[in-house]
């Protein structure tokens, strides 16, 4: 009896000692256990000379599905949802350059064609062909611009929440974005995380006090550059918004959106349903800009039926190449 409540207990009292006293090991063990059970590893590879971290998972022979994070996420934002997609599916997530473990160099360019170029770039060395795209938020809408720039690289396109088009109503968002003197998405410090995340999501998961420091280092240390992209992407979203070019897209797609969406407005669905010829529309109302995260089964089902229906459409997998 005595060796029983050891193994029950033990657990409990390192698990305490790590949230007390080494919180930021806490939450890697935390992230480390929502990749493994989303059967993701980590990987790297050199890209123009430039070392891309990402997140893969599946079977190397099954077809590609490439997912691409939004403004201030990483490529653990797809952590949550991989579960349900790995078994069918070879599941890349990478970080961007300006975000999560990618270069965070000042003087790069961040416009949504930059960041294009180098997603392609990304799957040139990976040797991925024609993959399923899909993109949440600021990474919906490079998807969105990979798939005008390059029609005949994909085999089909997913969007979530994404950004890159207008809608007949506009957002909470873009009304304090147009006032240009508050970034609703950059953290002012610690206790400001709150407000970010009920921004975000619907009904938020509270992250406990003694994590919060180890959970937003990043985004409290790279809180400067991540402005300056933020104001790179709403202006060009103000001039540049690729309403009159949905017509190019010519893979199918599948656009998904939280009803309750804050940063952009779910009027957006109407617009490229509209102008994509060859789209499907599933809007949850119980979520809002981050549906991966906020409900990943349900999410999940959405676009495994999606893709299950246009699987003939992606290319031959090839063997992954040399990466570390």
């Amino acid at each position: 009896m005595k060796y029983l409540l050891i193994l029950i207990f033990a657990p409990l009292i390192a698990l305490a000692l790590l949230y007390f006293l080494f919180p930021g090991r806490l939450v890697a063990l935390m992230r480390s256990l929502v990749r493994r059970r989303g059967r993701l590893v980590r990987k790297s590879i050199a890209v123009d000379g430039r070392v891309w971290p990402y997140l893969e998972g599946g079977d190397p022979s099954k077809p590609a599905l490439v997912m691409v994070h939004g403004f201030g996420a990483d490529k653990d934002h797809w952590s949550f949802y991989a579960r349900w997609l790995t078994r069918d599916y070879r599941l890349i997530a990478p970080d961007l350059p300006g975000f999560g473990e990618n270069d965070r160099d000042p003087a790069l360019p961040f416009d949504i064609a930059s960041q294009t170029a180098r997603l392609k770039a990304f799957l040139d060395a990976l040797g991925i062909e024609r993959p399923h795209l899909g993109g949440n938020s600021m990474g919906g809408w490079i998807a969105l611009r990979f798939a005008i720039d390059h029609p005949d690289r994909l085999a089909t396109l997913t969007l979530l929440n994404n950004a890159g088009v207008l809608g007949e109503k506009e957002s909470e968002l873009q009304r304090l974005a147009a006032a240009r003197d508050y970034n609703p998405l950059v953290l002012a410090n610690i206790e400001d995380a709150d407000r970010l995340v009920e921004f975000v999501a619907h009904k938020p998961m509270r992250v406990p006090a003694r994590l919060k420091p180890a959970v937003y280092a990043d985004a409290l240390r790279y809180r400067d550059l991540l402005d300056r992209i933020f104001w790179v992407i709403a202006d060009e979203m103000e001039a540049k918004p690729l309403n009159d070019e949905l017509a190019k897209v010519r893979v199918p797609t599948l656009i998904v959106w939280g009803r309750h969406d804050r940063l952009i407005d779910v009027s957006c669905v109407a617009v490229l349903e509209a102008g994509i010829a060859d789209s499907r529309a599933h809007v949850f109302d119980h979520v809002a800009h981050v549906p991966m995260i906020e409900d990943p089964k349900a999410t999940a089902e959405v676009q495994r039926a999606f893709l299950a229906a246009h699987e003939s459409l992606a290319a031959p997998a090839n063997p992954p190449p040399t990466v570390r």
